[in-house]
């Protein structure tokens, strides 16, 4: 038995017949009728039944084929690393993130990085925080932004970002006359609750404890985004990272800073056997860069609003 046959093999299963899979190894449909023939004498079972000059496979090709396409995925994953080398050069690099940061910051930074690097292939993914801290773990990706509610054991990891949190507010909310929102405010109220494991939600619960708060959840997201998206179609208000805030400004929600500050805190982690490559060094200074530049041009909600009060005295 050898990979000449097992691809012959293979293809009449895929394409369904000698000819086509000659034609996908580009051979002569003898030579795939012979690599079947031999390694079913090696095999020491029948693969296909011919039926009026077709090849139908039997219930054992059926039982091996799964075991065989399970050996050419490693294959399939050299291909495609060779197309890659082949299309961008010399390298590539995979970061996993979550969604509070994938939507604006690190496709900044993927700017700032493609800029200086065009040759490099970028794998990125929008996972939870969970799942980026067990990719990165595992070896599949170079690096991870992750929330710091994961379980940092067995990899490196530094803090990235720790925004304060802002309050989303839908358009003609009576809290949207309001310059600060506070827990007690929230007495009530209509309200879009993140994810029980998120620790801004802990905090938060604390705080409404220690005031005798208790809002009315209405939904329940793990998302930011989604916070602010449901803020908009006016189903509550909800604590969101000021990362995403991005352009719902311009559709109608209103965000003010909630007192006292409760802050977002993201993770940058690495798997602690990895050396770090030139290149995933310069893919972090580059988030570092725009995490910086995104700092300048959206400041902290609260300093806005002192710097729009000093122009309009």
């Amino acid at each position: 038995m050898n990979f000449k046959q097992l691809d012959a093999f293979r293809s009449v299963m895929t394409s369904g017949s000698a000819s086509q899979a000659a034609d996908l190894l580009q051979v002569s449909q003898p030579a795939i009728s012979r690599s079947i023939q031999d390694l079913e004498t090696d095999l020491g079972f029948a693969l296909f039944d011919r039926v009026r000059g077709r090849l139908v496979p039997t219930a054992e090709a059926k039982l091996f084929f799964r075991d065989v396409s399970a050996s050419f995925i490693g294959l399939d994953r050299l291909r495609a690393s060779a197309a890659r080398i082949r299309d961008f050069g010399s390298g590539e690099i995979r970061i996993a993130c979550l969604s509070a940061l994938g939507l604006s910051l690190v496709p900044h930074a993927l700017k700032l990085f493609l800029d200086s690097h065009p040759s490099i292939a970028v794998t990125l993914q929008i996972m939870t925080s969970q799942a980026v801290r067990n990719v990165v773990a595992e070896g599949k990706f170079d690096l991870g932004l992750v929330a710091d509610e994961v379980d940092l054991s067995g990899i490196d990891h530094q803090t990235f970002t720790t925004p304060r949190a802002v309050c989303a507010i839908p358009a003609g909310h009576p809290l949207a006359a309001r310059s600060v929102i506070r827990a007690e405010d929230l007495h009530g109220q209509r309200f879009i609750a993140l994810a029980p494991e998120d620790t801004v939600r802990h905090r938060l619960e604390e705080l409404f404890v220690a005031a005798g708060v208790r809002p009315t959840t209405v939904v329940e997201t793990p998302n930011s985004a989604t916070v602010c998206t449901l803020a908009m179609e006016g189903i509550g208000v909800g604590i969101a990272n000021p990362y995403v805030t991005e352009g719902f400004t311009e559709r109608g929600v209103v965000f003010r800073p909630f007192a006292p500050a409760i802050h977002f805190k993201s993770l940058l982690i690495f798997r602690p056997d990895m050396q770090k490559s030139r290149i995933v060094r310069d893919l972090v200074g580059a988030l570092m860069t725009a995490r910086n530049v995104k700092a300048d041009l959206h400041p902290p909600v609260e300093k806005a609003a002192r710097v729009k009060r000093s122009r309009g005295a």
